[in-house]
């Protein structure tokens, strides 16, 4: 059976959470008598960030231990029984408004209302009032339905309400601050205003009818949400302070980063100069050894026309002495041979050329330089530019994780194209001027300039490195076992190649049927590929800017290996050898 309460007894301030301002939600009640809803307790001691003291929100006695909250049944039960009421319409304290009339002699305590089916014996609501009297307002001491409060019809006009509830009775105080309006003290709050008034502002002014609660009250309750603000200011003010040391440490890292980049580009361009230097010297040495070539195959031609002249000016004396001789039988037998044409050289084809007399190698010297210096030109605008799209880069996470998966790579000499010469310890690989002596066994390649690796994989996540220093062609990648291995082959991921390529120093390309071109704002000397055979996933890195170059996702069905090719020197520049380099961890 539902219990009733008198309306006359109920207010809504006695049934208001000091945390969120509403009516109770499942009220529980601390150890030192306040209570509240068991979830706004509850957040509040949690944002305490596992604080070693619990306080209560009102009178901020402190717990060592959390206290383990209970539901206040009869609270609830007071609490739900007064939203239905509310619901229903019924005024409380027995009239509209929030402050009771001064000149009314009627007091709340000596209402009996008759007992009626359906509501609470009297004797039970006084059990019940007994016990909810000891969870006490902050501000307000309790009172009694039987404490005699007798109201003097004889009191002052103005003289602040006595309120007979549950909470007890809001008694003025001498020291509350006056109205500026009205001579009384400002005992009471206006919720709807948001401002404190006098109980003349509520009876007669402009906040009659208003929502209005006794100013300690409120008071109370917004202290008890101060530890939440202050909580929360404090999570802002930590947030802020970790944001400035990051900051901080940020700024120590450019600046060291700012020292290597300092020195790296110092220490570069010093190399450069020694590499110049270097090529200039070898340079004069191929003019000077030209020069000294074509001078000795000169003087060889020379000896030899010297030579061919001497033996026919003899035979013309020879011829000049026989027409004066009288003797005519020494004539006819000596004529024969001397009249017939010696087998001489034809010299009308032979010439001393050479191309320094074209200049070609001041020009091909010139349009290095010129080259050179365009990119001399372009590299501080390249650096700029790398800034900018990188946003000061830094080192690149994915990079550290996938060299956790190196691997021991080394080549296998019976997969290496003929002209293919592998270093003793299978590291190393460049390509000849012709073919070695090899067997032409099934596993080599015959037609494409490359080489496997030993090891295979067929499960798992794998990475290891190649230095590529400044070549101007190569293919790095993985590739299946099944492949076809002789003859021309279509180098795609559906044929069993996936695999990174550069031609001509600047064209980067992932070779599928119709070839990916890529752009690589910085060139790599070293490169890093990484499998993930699991999901079919190869990636190829820029080990020294720790940068992603590019990542395709296929499907492996077969065993696959590191896949190498150093293509062939056509261009008189690419004889440098690939390098399988061991993987140093990037701190």
């Amino acid at each position: 059976m539902t219990m009733a309460l008198p309306a006359a007894f109920l207010s809504e301030d006695q049934f208001t959470c000091s945390i969120c301002l509403e009516v109770f939600n499942n009220p529980v009640t601390t150890p030192c008598g306040h209570s509240f809803c068991q979830a706004c307790i509850s957040y509040y001691w949690d944002q305490g960030g596992g604080a070693t003291l619990y306080q209560c929100p009102l009178c901020k006695e402190s717990f060592r231990k959390r206290p383990e909250l209970h539901i206040n049944r009869t609270l609830k039960e007071i609490t739900e029984q007064f939203k239905e009421m509310a619901k229903a319409g019924v005024p409380m304290d027995g009239r509209e408004g929030g402050v009771e009339d001064p000149n009314s002699h009627h007091h709340h305590l000596a209402l009996s209302p008759p007992h009626r089916p359906g509501e609470m014996p009297e004797t039970i609501f006084t059990e019940m009032m007994t016990r909810f009297q000891q969870l006490p307002t902050p501000g307000f001491p309790p009172s009694y339905p039987n404490d005699p409060q007798p109201q003097s019809p004889n009191s002052e006009p103005y003289s602040p309400a006595h309120r007979y509830t549950l909470s007890g009775a809001g008694d003025s105080s001498p020291n509350v601050p006056l109205c500026p309006i009205h001579p009384r003290g400002l005992e009471f709050f206006c919720r709807t205003d948001n401002t404190c008034v006098c109980c003349i502002c509520v009876e007669t002014g402009e906040h009659r009818g208003h929502n209005v609660i006794p100013a300690k009250r409120e008071w109370h309750n917004k202290k008890s949400q101060v530890g939440i603000a202050e909580l929360e200011l404090k999570n802002l003010i930590c947030v802020r302070e970790r944001k400035v040391e990051e900051i901080h440490n940020s700024l120590r890292e450019i600046q060291a980063a700012a020292e290597r980049e300092t020195d790296g580009t110092v220490c570069m361009f010093s190399k450069l100069i020694s590499s110049l230097e270097r090529c200039q010297a070898e340079v004069l040495e191929v003019v000077e050894v030209t020069r000294r070539a074509v001078e000795h195959r000169a003087q060889g031609l020379l000896r030899e026309l010297e030579e061919d002249i001497a033996e026919l000016k003899k035979r013309s004396s020879s011829l000049s002495q026989l027409a004066l001789s009288e003797d005519y039988v020494l004539f006819l037998r000596r004529f024969p041979a001397l009249s017939t044409p010696p087998q001489a050289k034809d010299w009308s084809s032979v010439s001393v050329e050479s191309q320094l007399t074209s200049g070609v190698i001041l020009r091909t010297v010139n349009q290095m330089m010129e080259r050179f210096g365009e990119e001399m030109q372009k590299l501080p605008k390249a650096c700029q530019q790398s800034l900018l799209d990188q946003s000061v880069p830094r080192p690149n996470p994915k990079v550290r994780r996938v060299q956790e998966y190196a691997d021991d790579i080394t080549l296998d000499v019976n997969t290496a194209h003929q002209r293919l010469i592998i270093s003793a310890d299978g590291k190393q690989v460049h390509c000849g001027d012709r073919n070695q002596s090899v067997p032409d066994n099934p596993e080599r390649f015959d037609w494409v300039v490359c080489v496997l690796a030993r090891q295979g994989f067929n499960s798992g996540r794998h990475y290891w490195e190649v230095e590529v220093g400044a070549k101007t062609d190569w293919d790095l990648g993985v590739a299946s076992r099944s492949v076809n291995r002789k003859g021309k082959v279509k180098v795609s991921p559906a044929h069993g190649y996936w695999f990174l390529s550069l031609r001509d120093q600047t064209k980067y390309a992932f070779r599928t049927e119709s070839s990916t071109n890529l752009t690589v704002s910085l060139r790599p000397s070293r490169i890093g590929i990484y499998v993930d055979y699991d999901k079919g996933l190869v990636s190829f890195y820029n080990v020294e800017a720790r940068l992603l170059i590019y990542t395709f996702t296929d499907h492996f069905s077969d065993t696959i290996h590191a896949f190498f090719s150093p293509c062939t020197n056509k261009s008189g520049r690419n004889e440098a050898p690939l390098i399988i380099c061991p993987v140093a961890k990037t701190e």
